[in-house]
């Protein structure tokens, strides 16, 4: 059983230790939150706090929940549910139905794609990929076509809400009319069911007794309710996640389920992980300097590895300045004898690649960058 333990820092071994109650662990960016609730399940298990099918571990993709099933098996724990909320609302769908809940949609954009094709000529050739983030955003806040313009609060959709509403309204009509749900209807599908089948939620609540989620800051309203029925009463739950990483905004996510987990159970349990395993001190300090400004959950991140280069941070007044430097930091990497395929641009969102890719062209250096045909208005023109 130690060996479940050895390792771990005193923070991490908090967090592996308490295996009761509502814990909220608060893992800075390289913190090896990942190792913190493998070892925290196998220990639930190995000290007969739960059995292994009475848990349920929910990570956001399907490779996340195969890395923790790997994981605990290597621990020497199996049985224990590692899934995404889709893939286990999908199960316990067909578990209380006795057959799946339908033919499941891969992708909205080629249906919103045909819907797109009637609007108004203005709006006719706005990204199809737009108008399933729309959708996807309605739904994991629990909007329906009838209560989409009310929803919206300060949101701005890609296209006019009245136009938007229409929209929304003949995506899910002609869904349905081909027997077809996509993932947001798993989860809905799964609330009403528990909603309104008493019998139903104490079979679930009987058979999962603890839950962790992984990455709950970027949990949705929709996620959100499905877990708080899952969870019910209890408050054998634990939460996984950093404020500063929540990405999925744009879908309806928010890090506020996590932020606010301690005024929601004041008995839970925190604890910040903080020793970074990823970065340079130098890099570290830099972070450290940035996120304050982000706000939330205060997280110092302390270095344990060796020191490296200072990282330079530089501030541009326009995507045109910061073009011009990119590439002339990189002509004078060249000079230097570094050679081309040893550098690489990170950028935020696809469509700056554009602008570089231009200026790289125009100076004659070499890259390799987005298929031309992958771009917006090449799938536009086709």
């Amino acid at each position: 059983m130690e060996a479940i333990l050895d390792g771990l820092n005193p923070e991490q071994r908090r967090a592996a230790e308490a295996t009761r109650g509502v814990v909220c662990i608060l893992a800075g960016a390289g913190s090896g939150k990942t190792t913190t609730i493998t070892r925290r399940i196998a220990w639930q298990v190995s000290t007969g706090a739960f059995r292994s099918d009475e848990l349920l571990a929910v990570t956001f993709t399907d490779k996340a929940a195969g890395e923790m099933r790997a994981r605990l098996a290597r621990l020497g724990v199996d049985g224990v549910e590692a899934r995404t909320f889709h893939s286990a609302a999908l199960a316990q769908l067909r578990q209380a139905r006795g057959e799946a809940p339908g033919r499941i949609l891969s992708s909205k954009a080629l249906l919103l794609r045909q819907i797109g094709n009637s609007l108004p000529r203005p709006f006719r050739f706005r990204p199809a990929g737009d108008l399933a983030t729309e959708v996807e955003w309605a739904k994991n806040r629990r909007l329906t076509p009838d209560t989409y313009r009310g929803g919206l609060g300060g949101h701005e959709p890609p296209i006019p809400d009245d136009l938007m509403a229409r929209v929304f309204r003949e995506y899910e009509r002609r869904k349905a009319a081909s027997g077809l749900i996509d993932f947001e209807d798993l989860l809905e599908q799964a609330v009403r069911l528990y909603e309104e089948d008493e019998w139903a939620l104490a079979a679930l609540q009987e058979r999962y007794r603890a839950f962790t989620v992984d990455e709950y800051q970027d949990v949705n309203l929709l996620q959100q309710s499905l877990l708080e029925l899952w969870v019910g009463e209890r408050d054998d739950f634990c939460a996984v996640g950093d404020d500063y990483q929540s990405i999925y905004g744009f879908t309806g996510a928010s890090p506020e389920w996590l932020l606010g987990l301690a005024r929601r159970y004041p008995q839970a349990v925190v604890v910040r992980l903080e020793e970074n395993y990823r970065s340079s001190p130098e890099v570290l300090a830099l972070a450290n300097r940035l996120v304050p400004k982000l706000g939330g959950a205060e997280k110092t991140l302390r270095a344990t590895r060796p020191a490296g280069p200072e990282p330079v941070l530089r501030g541009f007044d326009s995507p045109e300045e910061e073009g011009r430097f990119v590439l002339g930091r990189v002509q004078e990497l060249a000079a230097e004898g570094v050679p081309f395929e040893e550098m690489a641009v990170l950028m935020r969102l696809n469509s700056r690649s554009v602008d570089l890719e231009e200026l790289f062209g125009d100076a004659k250096v070499p890259f390799q960058g987005a298929a031309l045909l992958a771009r917006d208005a090449a799938r536009q023109m086709l």
